[in-house]
């Protein structure tokens, strides 16, 4: 089996990632708390159902980027 290395490059471009997902579920909830009218302390209490929901976010973007690039390798090998 082949030896992977990860580089710094990879570990930045992936802790960034999940950065913005967890930017990105902070937003929607914050969105859900100004439409139903919540009181803006369920921000901080609901902080690990916004955890949980960006690693939702990451594991789908993950997914995403796994048939993308999966399709481009299998369709460029394809063609040579």
């Amino acid at each position: 089996m082949k030896d992977t290395i990860v580089t710094a490059r990879r570990k930045k471009i992936e802790l960034i990632t999940l950065l913005i997902c967890f930017v990105v579920s902070n937003l929607i909830h914050l969105y859900a708390v100004i439409a139903y009218h919540a009181p803006f302390t369920e921000m901080i209490t609901s902080i690990f159902y916004i955890i949980i929901f960006a690693f939702v976010l990451y594991a789908f973007w993950g997914i995403l980027r796994l048939l993308f690039y999966g399709l481009r390798a299998l369709f460029t090998r394809s063609r040579t």
